[in-house]
């Protein structure tokens, strides 16, 4: 067995209405001034109420509800400000992937004064950071447990801070803040979180590891078994309870072995046509696994994990029919849970495909980690098939 490294969030709480249960464990972690990280959304639906109401008789709160999806690098800064004028001692991120990426970097930045343009990268954050706590509120993005924040710049291109000092110190897992996410962003966000398990499983990370590929494999198999009555009834807890804590157990994996080209491909479409991070991984995903099969040992590694995700799959075949059947499969799923399946549905032109794949070539800390390497001319033809 090679040498890996592995780390993830060291205080992981979950159950039904922990996010009021846990308020003076976290307020104790964080300090008596807290800077609360939300959406607007989320704010306008009040789903923040009660952990807030609980908060505050323990620490003094400011909310700051500007994150948008696809954070930019504007909305980082202020957020970053207002928790400088507010002495903030701790931060909060509440919401999706968005939220939570923002509040990573606002603690680091607040925590550090270093210059953000020098942190982009891997393992280039000095720290430290303000102590934080995440409370995610949909089941996909497996951000509370990942070491990694992505930031939208002026030019849309997408930039990510990757270093284990932006891991939260606790992440609260309540899966009752997930019973009104509609079924579209359920669908999104739960095929997300198969991607990453996915695409850690059978990363080239140099540092793809036992660990992140048992758990992987463990997170198929809850998001798997309860995607689709997730879907079809959002108010089922155990259902959700299962998405929740398969998208926690992805991000542990794919935060200690990286994601790849599904990943790579789908940030131009979302940073450039401002599609949700998960219908953007949903879009490209059968089309980046088609063209990677061809490679041998990710035919096998899909082969692998198709029974987990679809008990039905005949696996008296060979790995290559195994692994088609599986990325038909996926196809399949997503068609039935309601997400667009083309390009062309969500209005992106044709015209488009060029200028992604040549945006999808700065994404190199992702392709790297890719089963088979993908060129820009791969990337045209990839985008051309979803089209």
């Amino acid at each position: 067995m090679k040498a890996f490294q592995f780390n993830t969030t060291p205080g992981i709480r979950f159950g039904s209405d922990y996010s009021v249960g846990t308020a003076e464990e976290v307020s104790k972690k964080l300090g008596n001034k807290i800077l609360f990280v939300t959406d607007p959304g989320l704010v306008k639906i009040g789903l923040h109420e009660k952990t807030i109401t609980e908060l505050q008789k323990y620490s003094e709160i400011l909310i700051f509800d500007n994150v948008e999806a696809d954070p930019s690098i504007k909305t980082l800064m202020s957020c970053v400000q207002q928790g400088r004028d507010f002495d903030a001692t701790g931060v909060i991120g509440f919401g999706g992937g968005s939220s939570m990426d923002v509040s990573k970097l606002t603690a680091l930045l607040i925590g550090s004064n270093e210059n953000i343009h020098e942190a982009w990268g891997v393992a280039n954050a000095k720290g430290p950071r303000l102590p934080l706590a995440l409370y995610p509120t949909t089941s996909g993005t497996g951000s509370e447990v990942t070491p990694i924040s992505i930031i939208t710049q002026e030019d849309l291109e997408k930039k990510g801070v990757s270093s284990p000092i932006i891991l939260p110190d606790l992440a609260i897992l309540d899966p009752s803040l997930t019973l009104g996410l509609p079924p579209h962003i359920t669908a999104a966000t739960g095929i997300d979180a198969m991607v990453h398990a996915i695409e850690s499983y059978a990363s080239k990370s140099v540092n793809n590891n036992l660990i992140s590929q048992t758990l992987a494999k463990e997170a198929l198999k809850l998001l798997g078994s309860s995607i689709r009555q997730a879907v079809i009834n959002g108010k089922d807890i155990e259902a959700r309870s299962n998405m929740l804590v398969g998208s926690m157990l992805a991000g542990v994996s794919f935060g200690n072995s990286p994601v790849a080209g599904v990943h790579a491909l789908a940030y131009p479409i979302g940073g450039t046509y401002h599609v949700p991070h998960g219908l953007s991984n949903a879009l490209v995903l059968p089309y980046v696994l088609r063209f990677n099969i061809s490679d041998q040992n990710a035919s096998k590694l899909y082969s692998e994990i198709a029974p987990i995700v679809f008990p039905d799959i005949d696996t008296s075949t060979s790995t290559q029919d195994i692994s088609s059947k599986f990325i038909e499969k996926l196809s399949d799923l997503s068609s039935e849970l309601g997400l667009e399946q083309r390009l062309r549905d969500l209005e992106i032109p044709e015209t488009a495909c060029e200028t992604m794949a040549r945006d999808a070539m700065k994404q190199t800390r992702l392709l790297i980690n890719n089963p088979r390497e993908i060129s820009e001319k791969d990337a045209f033809d990839i985008y051309r098939s979803a089209w």
